[in-house]
């Protein structure tokens, strides 16, 4: 294999997902520092990806994702699961559902109790007011929006399918906080899911960063380049070796790695290149540089129970099943950016409590107006009959699964082990999500649209049955995260509250790998967040390197 040299850079960002989107944008910006951007994956102009609905393609897609699987995991009945994680310039953003949830203020003042000094919510929300361009349509007809952040946050109830109506009636049925427009999902209450949707068409975070830097001359951005290892040089990592093609090239780097290649490949690279638990990375006769137990450890993950009804009015079913339908909505879509396609299937949902004695919402729930089958592997499918999916998501699991390395060779994919349901409270938490569905549908708003019971086969009725169906059934949400997690005790964390890793200089984790603890919501908001604020820190550090 040829080896090549690149020119000195300041910044290698690895990784052009959320989070690497995010730093490139904010690297380049003032034009004094050089930023290298290493994209695994290749472009993000395909069809699949602008149009809204087009995710139903991309996360199978094996051109775009990475096509992970989980280890057999004891608490789903030793089921293996698909975690496919975007291999496309915009990460996990380019095929992803594009819900824009902050998650609650709770979730951030834990991060801060668990050491990670200044990420509480104060500084959370602020950052996510710089981020966001709000707008949405009110009952009217008309228009209304506040800031003027790179992302779009849309409320894009005025384009939901009509049924959708009755999740709302259903939610205040039941004594839930149903929320306007003007309203962000941080606390409880259920409402239209807000989306990085604009006109119609994706924004992804290469859209919202990437697209506005790539005109900086400081900026250079090279796909299909997969990192394999970093190369130590005593306690500091000054260069790193990526494949492309049948080539291998080594940057050499002034200033910073940045690892924001998400929650699997950050602490698989780390471990790569001796970084990690000692047991695990020595196992495979690689040099231990760094003895750090947390790197790979610590991972955590959202699992939602999903059930569908059969209707008696027309849902998306009507519109999407069958190839004539589809051929109308794409021609609509094309014609218009409206109809169908436009809107993500998400459309109803939030935070609610499973118990009024709870102190913060713990359940996040999805209302859709559609039923449809995910095989194991492959496309989704729509089902030709009416029907609906109420799923519910406990929001703050206590597991902790792991990241290992189970090969020096970079191209073979490490063992993920989620360890689901390890802990009493997290067993609570699947039987709660079984209640909050089962207590929705029996509201008087949804049993007068419904025919039948839920067309999986369980009973709603009781507790043993809630905990053993999901054990067979709850899936991943693709929240994986805190892998890399965030600390003041190199003994439990892998990086300090600056995002640096413990006992190493110019090498940084951002990525939802460096979360303390999983957000009670879809994870895609906190990792801008979390990147927006470390370009911040970054930033800083130079200035006083500078000094």
């Amino acid at each position: 294999m040829a080896a090549v040299t690149v020119t000195e850079v300041d910044y290698v960002v690895v990784g052009a997902g959320s989070a690497g989107c995010v730093l490139a944008d904010r690297l380049t910006a003032c034009g004094r520092h050089r930023v290298l951007v290493l994209e695994a994956g290749g472009s993000d102009r395909r069809l699949a990806i602008r149009v809204p609905l087009g995710y139903a393609l991309t996360f199978a897609d094996r051109r775009l994702t990475w096509r992970y699987r989980t280890e057999p995991d004891p608490g789903l009945n030793g089921r293996s699961a698909s975690w496919p994680r975007g291999r496309v310039i915009g990460g996990c953003s380019s095929i992803n559902a594009m819900a824009y949830v902050r998650g609650l203020p709770e979730d951030f003042d834990d991060w801060e109790r668990q050491g990670a000094a200044g990420w509480n919510w104060r500084a959370a929300r602020k950052t996510f007011a710089d981020l966001e361009s709000e707008y949405w349509t009110s009952a009217d007809g008309g228009s209304s929006g506040r800031g003027s952040g790179p992302v779009p946050v849309g409320d894009l109830g005025s384009g939901m399918h009509p049924f959708s109506r009755h999740f709302m009636a259903a939610a205040a049925d039941l004594g839930w906080p149903v929320n306007g427009p003007d309203r962000h999902m941080d606390g409880e209450g259920v409402a239209f899911y807000r989306s990085t949707v604009r006109d119609g068409r994706r924004v992804s975070a290469a859209d919202a960063f990437l697209s506005p830097a790539r005109r900086r001359p400081n900026l250079q951005i090279v796909s299909n380049a997969v990192v394999t290892r970093l190369e130590m040089g005593g306690n500091r990592a000054p260069s790193l070796r990526f494949r492309r093609g049948d080539c291998e090239a080594e940057v050499i780097v002034r200033g910073e790695i940045i690892l924001s290649a998400g929650a699997i490949n950050s602490p698989h690279l780390l471990q790569l290149s001796g970084i990690g638990p000692a047991d695990t990375v020595a196992a495979q006769g690689i040099r231990v540089v760094k003895d750090l137990q947390a790197v790979g450890r610590g991972l955590q993950d959202h699992l939602a129970v999903t059930h569908h009804f059969e209707a008696t009015e027309p849902t998306l079913n009507t519109r999407l099943s069958g190839p004539t339908r589809i051929l109308f909505a794409g021609l609509r879509y094309l014609l218009t950016r409206g109809g169908p396609l436009a809107v993500p299937i998400n459309q109803v949902g939030g935070f609610v409590k499973s118990m009024a004695s709870r102190a913060v919402p713990d359940v996040q729930i999805y209302c859709n107006p559609a039923t449809y089958t995910i095989p194991d592997r492959g496309l989704p499918r729509m089902n030709a009959t009416p029907g609906f999916s109420l799923s519910a998501q406990p929001c703050r699991p206590t597991s902790r699964g792991r990241v290992a390395l189970t090969s020096p060779d970079p191209r073979i994919a490490p063992s993920i082990e989620p360890n689901s349901l390890a802990s009493d409270a997290d067993i609570e938490g699947a039987i709660a999500a079984g209640r909050i569905v089962a207590a929705l549908a029996a509201t008087p708003t949804l049993r007068a649209v419904t025919r039948g019971g839920s067309a999986s086969g369980v009973p709603l009725t009781d507790d043993a049955a809630f905990l053993e169906d999901f054990r067979q059934r709850a899936s991943t949400v693709f929240h994986p995260c805190c892998t890399c997690r965030m600390g003041n005790d190199e003994r439990t964390s892998a990086v300090d509250s600056r995002l640096r890793v413990h006992g190493l200089r110019g090498l940084r984790v951002v990525d939802a790998s460096a979360f303390p603890s999983i957000t009670s919501g879809n994870i895609n908001a906190p990792t801008l967040m979390l990147a927006h604020r470390a370009a911040d820190m970054i930033l800083e550090d130079a200035r006083q390197r500078a000094r």
